[in-house]
């Protein structure tokens, strides 16, 4: 139960909220209480580790700890000799033996390999294969929990602990030693059996209660236990003893035997076939190209008898329904459903790419007068950063800045853009200088870079690193985005690097950090806790912060040139997309038991699923802390709309009616659905509410009224570029992507459509296929005629939808010659040479209705080289307007008004088009997406 483990243990992670309510103080004094931390450790004197123009300490800042024991004593990794100086994968499913979490446990808590479940004790290691749900925490929690079945080891074997002997991706060597005897067992997710060595003493396997035994070959021997069947292999030439609960074999002078789980007992020749085909390692490999994710999961193995080197896996139910393998029909029960058996050393799968975005794109739907008032209620408040000290809520903070530095460039705040840029690298320089109030210190005995201040156990427990650092590393990305200079190594990339290679790190032989520390690859998601040290085993609760660093991953990668993070990031992503899926929304309806009541879990444990958080059991919460943070990428998550209704529905349920607390997040969550259903919640409040701490009104807004006019994200396609995606309403798709490359290159769609993006450009277009022409760079393959595009968009694309945006009121005030409230639209890295005798040009349509005495104006600026300053200015004559419904034209034959500035070569350059309303007291409108909604440029 959640609340026995909660008194029992530490908090793996009080999560976002706490600080906000009343009882935060009181919980966090329990938590505090209930682990007995005690005073920190001294440190010794600190070394600044330069970095870049960063740095970090090479020992933690006074009064603080690292990795402790449950009574607050400090704790070192425990390795054999063989593993001491390898990096060892914390936040792992069997991280507690290398972790002693607790004092008077030495060996391990219940580890989850699925389908068996292990634990180290004295005379060996416990196996067991639940198969039988148990319900558990007034119905919020279930649980397939750890019952040994049997224990492995050898006769006489007494060890005083269990230590990790070697790994790989997926597999563990525990090691036990008493002066006499030494045994090791290799285990693994997906591993049917448990490959024992062992010298000093007789294979012994004791059981949990007198065993049948079905089958007796010698060395073969077939038993039932508790319902359960097993099959025990000793060398060629011994012979397997039963003697009441007592199984023995001597070894004949060899040191090794196995043991395997049957699905059934007639399984047991085919299992035989790889009884000596022992594990000895395991490596997942990935690929993304062309919109696809390819992962291949491969054992090793050696050959201890015969020649056989194959072997059987089973696999979990994210993986075998993405993959095109042969598989027997033999089956395994696990918290995650159906597993699957694979008769080989390795298995492909095959996904489409969830593509990632910076920001959903323009649209009509957007107000930019309204979303530059919430731009500037953030950019310009009295703190930004909400008090926030330590890594998870400075965390926080900054994302809810970097979804917001796009969002205002996409409407032309340019001024916004670049304040929300500059307070999030004061705020992340300041982490990444040693010697501050703040600062990131690396502990050689872990391995690990911790955050000080610390929070929720990221220093004592090794917690949430990849929760915290998502933050960190999606608002450099979004920072790199804008100003690549400052993601440089030999400025601030090197600090994001660090970060980066400690909590998902691609490098199997980096000693400094572990492989993947806490995205345990073949259970498909990442786990919380440092130390595991859970009856439950391990454990994650906001899947969407892990996937915030894959998404973070994804675009530092893409912004900073380096493709094998961005493809890292793909196939986490992917991955755990799949998992989040499967295993927390139960999406397909066949991994939750029957009787377990509920649609969704708010945490994953080795064990199963709770209907629950860390720190409440507000169904907003239980739901929302699976969505947060909202970003570009959580597009992921409407691959299954169905599950989505499902799960806003059982959250209103149990919440007594709509969401109140998170309720913006919540809104987002079912835009991804219904956008429609979204904004009728947004409308009914009016931007009356609160946000939850890592959103904005800016970001929800724009949010909901982006989507609610492009449509639901549209997961059935999937462009060959990681940084695109593709929204559907009414059967008309928008194509979205953004380059961050240096040249202009064509993404293609999986439904044949492509899209031409400019270098350093997102480009947008919609259509039920086909191509389209460059959509922002004029040249000699394009021309210097753009089209309006509602959305605030200049486009050479020729295949949009007309379509009409609303021009504000003058409010009755003369602004002839200075832009009010105008209608924007925008095109950037332009490039091109003035054409000799030739001058600016439009053709407009506009509308004022029956209104009299309106005046729209036309103003167009150039910036010639895209640093936000504007050479140029062309301010034209107002046209005055009849009474009369119906289109009339107006072009730059009304005659020039005013001018600035001197036109010249353009170098990645801006070319904006303003047009408002002169004068009059109402509004008019200016039609977009035809040939008489043109803008043509005095270039070449």
């Amino acid at each position: 139960m959640i609340e026995v483990l909660l008194v029992r243990t530490s908090l793996s992670r009080l999560a976002p909220g706490l600080a906000s309510r009343p009882a935060a103080a009181t919980l966090l004094a329990i938590a505090v209480a209930a682990v007995g931390l005690g005073p920190a450790a001294s440190p010794a004197a600190a070394a600044t580790i330069p970095a870049g123009a960063g740095s970090y300490s090479d020992s933690r800042p006074a009064g603080t700890s690292g990795p402790t024991t449950n009574t607050g004593a400090p704790v070192t990794p425990k390795l054999t000799t063989a593993a001491r100086d390898k990096p060892v994968p914390t936040n792992d499913w069997w991280s507690s033996l290398a972790y002693q979490r607790y004092g008077d446990n030495p060996y391990s808590t219940p580890m989850y390999g699925h389908p068996l479940t292990y634990q180290a004790k004295a005379s060996g290691l416990e196996v067991g294969y639940p198969t039988t749900p148990a319900i558990v925490g007034d119905g919020r929690q279930y649980e397939y929990a750890h019952k040994a079945d049997l224990t492995v080891g050898l006769s006489g074997l007494n060890s005083p602990d269990t230590k990790a002997d070697a790994w790989s991706d997926w597999t563990v060597t525990p090691y036990w030693a008493d002066g006499s005897r030494t045994f090791r067992a290799t285990i693994g997710h997906g591993m049917p059996f448990v490959y024992a060595k062992g010298s000093g003493g007789d294979a012994r396997i004791t059981t949990a209660s007198t065993p049948t035994v079905f089958s007796d070959q010698g060395n073969v021997l077939g038993i039932t236990v508790a319902g359960h069947h097993y099959a025990l292999f000793a060398p060629t030439g011994s012979d397997w003893n039963v003697s009441g609960t007592a199984i023995t074999a001597g070894l004949g002078g060899k040191d090794y035997f196995s043991l395997a789980v049957l699905p059934s007992t007639d399984a047991l020749a085919t299992y035989r076939k790889y009884a000596f085909s022992f594990v000895t390692g395991s490596q997942v490999a990935w690929q993304s190209t062309g919109g696809t994710v390819k992962a291949t999961y491969s054992l090793t193995t050696e050959a201890k008898e015969g020649t056989e080197r194959g072997t059987l896996q089973a696999l979990y139910r994210h993986q075998w329904l993405h993959t095109t393998d042969a598989l027997t029909p033999y089956t395994y029960v696990s918290p995650r459903g159906t597993m699957k058996v694979r008769e080989s050393a390795s298995f492909t799968t095959s996904q489409k790419n969830n593509g990632v975005v910076p920001a959903l794109p323009a649209s009509s739907g957007v107000d930019k007068a309204r979303l530059a008032g919430y731009l500037n209620e953030v950019a310009n408040a009295s703190d930004p950063f909400s008090g926030a000290a330590d890594t998870y809520w400075t965390g926080k903070a900054l994302g809810r800045l970097a979804q917001l530095v796009p969002v205002a460039d996409q409407i032309g705040e340019t001024a916004t853009r670049d304040k929300l840029l500059g307070l999030m690298k004061g705020r992340l320089q300041e982490w990444f200088t040693a010697g501050g109030a703040s600062e990131f210190s690396y502990d050689k005995d872990w391995k690990t870079l911790t955050g000080y201040p610390a929070s929720y156990g990221s220093d004592t427990e090794l917690n949430d690193h990849h929760f915290h650092y998502s933050y960190y590393v999606y608002a450099a990305a979004i920072i790199a985005q804008y100003d690549q200079a400052w993601a440089a190594d030999s400025a601030w990339g090197t600090m994001i690097e660090h970060l980066i290679r400690d909590t998902a790190n691609p490098s199997r032989t980096d000693s400094a950090y572990p492989f993947l520390r806490g995205f345990d690859v073949y259970a498909g998601h990442s786990w919380a806790s440092g130390h595991q040290g859970f009856a439950a085993g391990n454990n994650q609760e906001s899947s969407s912060e892990s996937i915030n660093l894959s998404a973070g991953l994804v675009l530092w990668g893409a912004a900073t040139g380096d493709t094998n993070l961005r493809d890292l990031g793909s196939f986490l992503l992917t991955t755990e997309s799949e998992a989040i899926t499967q295993y927390w929304f139960d999406a397909s309806q066949q991994v939750f038991p029957a009787s377990f009541g509920h649609d969704t879990v708010g945490m994953v444990w080795g064990s199963g699923g709770a209907y629950s958080t860390w720190w409440t059991a507000n169904p907003e919460e239980i739901h929302g802390i699976n969505v947060l943070p909202v970003t570009g990428g959580s597009l992921h998550l409407a691959r299954e709309k169905a599950a989505i209704k499902r799960n806003i529905a059982e959250m209103e349920r149990e919440n007594g009616g709509p969401a109140q607390e998170w309720r913006d997040l919540l809104w987002q969550f079912e835009s991804l659905s219904d956008p429609a259903a979204a904004k009728a919640k947004w409308d009914g409040v009016n931007g009356n509410y609160t946000p939850e701490q890592g959103e904005s009104k800016a970001h929800t807004y724009h949010w909901i009224n982006t989507l609610n006019t492009v449509g639901a994200p549209d997961m059935t396609v999937s462009g060959d570029l990681p940084t695109s995606a593709v929204f559907s309403k009414d059967g008309t798709r928008t194509y979205t992507a953004h380059n961050h490359g240096s040249t202009a290159r064509t993404v293609t769609f999986s439904d044949g459509k492509t899209l031409s993006v400019p270098a350093r450009s997102t480009a947008t277009s919609t259509g039920p296929g086909g191509s389209n022409p460059d959509p922002e760079e004029p040249g000699p393959s394009t021309g210097n005629t753009f089209r309006l595009k509602s959305g605030g968009i200049l486009t050479t694309a020729t295949t949009d939808p007309a379509g009409a945006d609303t021009i504000a009121s003058a409010d009755g005030v003369n602004r002839d010659g200075t832009p009010y409230r105008p209608t924007v639209y925008e095109v950037k890295k332009v490039n091109g040479k003035v054409a000799s005798g030739a001058a600016t040009a439009f053709r407009l349509r506009v509308d004022a209705g029956t209104k009299v005495g309106l005046a729209p104006q036309v103003r167009v600026s150039y910036d010639l080289t895209g640093d936000g300053t504007f050479d140029r200015a062309e301010t034209f004559r107002y046209f005055a307007t009849d009474p009369v419904n119906g289109w009339e034209e107006y072009t730059q034959a009304s005659g020039p008004q005013a001018t600035t500035g001197s036109l010249g070569e353009l170098k990645n350059g801006t070319v904006r088009l303003e047009v408002w309303n002169a004068l009059g007291n109402g509004t008019s409108q200016v039609q977009t997406g035809t040939d008489a909604a043109v803008l043509k440029i005095p270039y070449v």
